[in-house]
């Protein structure tokens, strides 16, 4: 009988025994690679938003291009994540995480050297590629190599990078297209990706768990074309209308092939996805948690951004140095293991409720006070970030401790999943609100921002437009705030209702074998 390159790695982890209680000698180095590596993805993400005008300009690009390069990446992206973790599972995760930076810096640099909207974008679809391998294996890898009591800070410092990209891609951006062309966005990609290859390939521990002879194929094929075809009609839904052909098409297609997906997924003896994790009292609890508070999330702070910009008329980077405070929050509590210590103490269900708790107050905060200025929008990013601090990691713990550590990239890639599609749902959604709410105010003229403007005759109508803009935007974040206080509510709930569950079944084991134990000494006596 053959053994797998997996099996035979020497750095592995075992399954059991001491190795694994005591995690990883090096793990903390190489939670640092890891990290290094996620942040390469996560900086693009936002970067490409800076670069906008300038590539309008030189590459004179339609609005439909502009659109492309930027949902090209995030479709292919959404699309894969669950293939991706199956892989990096199957194949080894080390081996994943090397081709999906190798990946990923070869369409940084035919993106940098693009001379045309159509390589641009095929480009941005490649880097797609990379980025679903690289967030789904580095946290596998995480999961693999602590311990199940290191598990949360080691998450929390994982999702901390996260908020760090996030803040970080407008800054560096603007800094970028302020000394350099439109492509130093991407080519600043290729050093910290020659960087992360090298120190992957020398410190981070190869795991992986072959199941079954043959890839699940079929399962691949579906659900990236399920996944991609439900992700483009909510991209689509806001700009096309949710009732139009090409949306209702889309999410037709979207509903076909994942049901179809399922139905193949239940059929064969080794799925991609394993349907049986959502009997999983735990899973399932943070799986409806995890997606209603992306929803509200996500959403809100596309809004916000749109607010800072449009409305109060600041640039790209000042409007991301005044959304920073978040994200250096989660920074700050997470790099310190103080947001560790209070889940630790509170438990996962008061965590995820406290944590959600403060996003929904911060939400409000925004939606009640920005008109007097700064500060309301400052508290409300300060208390934003220290619930995502608190509650995210939990929430994304409670999900990969859920399934069994050899599928640990099939639970990253369901967890990337639906981070990817409860934050694009609340951004259409929650734009539709606010479109909506701004159309009843103002009426009379186009249902964007920027022309409604631009039409205005007067700085009066002007005043008005932006006043109605604001009303809608409070609308959205109050309904934002609903979504995240509900799905923390309810996660927190279920997650209590498991636990408690999880202990009467764990009495009833032991005093199982408490009776056995006495019938067998009563029957030697």
């Amino acid at each position: 009988m053959t053994t797998s390159p997996q099996e035979q790695a020497p750095d592995r982890p075992p399954a059991r025994g001491a190795a694994q209680s005591q995690g990883h000698p090096r793990r903390w180095l190489i939670l640092g690679v890891i990290c290094l590596a996620q942040l390469t993805v996560l900086l693009d993400n936002t970067v490409l938003n800076v670069a906008i005008p300038s590539l309008t300009r030189a590459m004179d690009a339609s609005t439909a291009d502009i659109q492309w390069m930027i949902n090209a990446y995030s479709l292919v992206q959404s699309g894969l994540l669950l293939t991706a973790g199956n892989a990096a599972d199957r194949y080894g995760r080390k081996r994943m995480l090397i081709v999906g930076l190798v990946l990923f810096g070869v369409g940084s640099l035919v993106a940098g050297l693009a001379e045309s909207p159509g390589r641009l974008i095929a480009a941005r679809a490649g880097m797609g590629v990379g980025g679903a391998l690289l967030l789904t294996t580095t946290l596998a890898v995480v999961m693999q190599i602590f311990t199940h009591e290191e598990q949360p800070r080691a998450i929390g410092i994982w999702a901390a990078v996260n908020s760090l990209g996030f803040a970080a891609g407008p800054l560096v951006g603007g800094f970028l297209l302020n000394h350099y062309w439109w492509g130093a966005v991407f080519l600043v990609n290729l050093p910290v990706v020659a960087l992360a290859v090298a120190a992957v390939a020398a410190y981070v521990p190869e795991s992986g768990n072959r199941l079954g002879e043959r890839p699940d194929l079929v399962g691949a094929v579906l659900s990236t074309i399920g996944m991609a075809s439900l992700v483009y009609a909510i991209i689509s839904g806001p700009e096309h209308g949710w009732t139009s052909a090409r949306v209702a098409a889309s999410a037709a297609s979207a509903v076909l092939v994942l049901g179809a997906f399922a139905y193949w997924e239940r059929r064969i003896p080794h799925p991609m996805l394993d349907l049986d994790f959502f009997r999983n009292r735990r899973f399932t609890a943070s799986v409806g948690g995890l997606v209603l508070i992306t929803f509200g999330m996500g959403g809100a702070l596309f809004l916000l951004t749109q607010y800072l910009q449009f409305v109060l008329g600041y640039g790209p980077l000042e409007a991301g140095l005044r959304t920073a405070p978040m994200a250096l929050t989660v920074v700050a509590l997470n790099f310190t293991g103080v947001a560790a210590k209070w889940s630790a103490r509170m438990g996962s269900p008061r965590s995820i409720g406290l944590g959600m708790a403060l996003m929904a107050a911060g939400l409000v905060s925004i939606a009640t006070l920005t008109e007097h200025g700064y500060t309301g929008t400052l508290l409300g990013l300060v208390l934003i970030g220290a619930g995502t601090a608190v509650g995210s990691p939990v929430m994304s713990h409670a999900i990969m401790s859920s399934i069994p550590r050899e599928r640990a990239g099939a639970g990253a890639g369901i967890n990337g999943t639906l981070n990817e599609f409860g934050a694009g749902l609340g951004v259409a959604v929650l734009g539709a609100v606010l479109n909506a709410r701004f159309a009843a105010l103002v009426p009379v003229v186009a249902s964007s921002l920027p022309a409604a403007l631009a039409a205005a005759g007067s700085e009066r109508e002007r005043a008005r437009i932006t006043g109605a803009y604001s009303s809608g935007l409070e609308t959205s974040l109050l309904v934002g705030a609903v979504a995240v206080l509900l799905g923390g509510l309810i996660a927190a709930a279920l997650l209590h209702r498991a636990d408690r569950a999880d202990r009467a079944d764990r009495g009833d084991r032991a005093g199982g074998g408490d009776r056995a134990d006495r019938g067998e000494s009563g029957g030697r006596t």
